[in-house]
């Protein structure tokens, strides 16, 4: 099942990209409506972080185009924020936490442009959104991990941006944190923002989104959670690398995944 919206707030067609002549997305065709909850489901190596790295330009696209609001990245890129996979960023960088949050204020200062009393304003709003106020001042190295994901939470608030695309956010980070992480994004989609999330717990997907993207090199599925998350679409999701998918089966007979009904 690919469901289609109207006046899109993300759209994607025929999307591919691959590495070394190797194709890691393959016509990738979607769209999602605006203020929704998205998860990027699928298993390791089926193209979730490449997605979203295709979306903000970060990688090279093969064919196909990315739309968001209707116009190309460039055109609303200060609309856009991002926040990539803790594993990926230089924890070594001599910055403090007010520093890096700040950064989330760069695009619409513009260059050369010195941050006004509002900015840090801002940035400090966004600190005790997050509950990390108290380490303002400290190196963001000397963090824990799931401190380090909210203080990018935090640099992404500061943007204020419509629609925001996190990569496994809750990785490595305790239940406390990801509780309150999610308890942001979704007050953030409440008030008519777009969240997009790579995500690999699947206990947690019913939960916490309300549209979902079933990926695996190919779209399996994109459309509306209790019509997407079923058994079947995770079965042709994850192939035969489903053994984990015998404790969601469990969960589907419970009643607690909505299976899908035979057509």
């Amino acid at each position: 099942m690919i469901q289609q919206v109207d006046n899109p707030v993300l759209e994607i067609h025929d999307l591919t990209v691959s590495y070394d002549k190797k194709p890691v997305l393959w016509g990738i065709d979607l769209s999602i409506p605006k203020g929704s909850i998205c998860g990027i489901i699928g298993p390791n190596g089926a193209g979730k972080s490449t997605l979203i790295k295709a979306v903000m330009d970060l990688i090279e696209i093969n064919s196909g185009y990315v739309k968001l609001f209707d116009q190309p990245l460039d055109e609303v890129r200060k609309q856009v924020s991002y926040v990539p996979q803790r594993e990926s960023v230089d924890w070594d960088f001599p910055a403090s936490v007010l520093d890096v949050v700040m950064m989330g204020r760069y695009a619409s200062l513009g260059l050369f442009k010195s941050p006004r009393k509002a900015d840090k304003e801002a940035a400090l709003k966004a600190l005790e959104m997050v509950g990390m106020e108290k380490y303002a001042k400290r190196q963001i190295s000397q963090l824990s991990g799931g401190q380090q994901q909210r203080v990018f939470l935090a640099r992404a608030l500061t943007q204020n941006a419509e629609i925001y695309f996190l990569d496994e956010p809750f990785a490595g980070v305790d239940a406390a944190t990801e509780k309150a992480i999610f308890k942001i994004l979704k007050e953030l989609s409440e008030a008519g923002k777009t969240i997009v999330v790579v995500h690999h717990d699947l206990q947690s997907v019913a939960s916490y989104f309300n549209w979902i993207i079933l990926l695996n090199l190919r779209l399996v599925a994109s459309g509306p959670t209790d019509q997407v998350f079923t058994s079947e679409m995770l079965e042709e999701t994850y192939g035969g690398k489903l053994t984990l998918l015998t404790e969601v089966g469990e969960l589907v007979k419970k009643g607690e995944f909505r299976a899908r009904e035979k057509q």
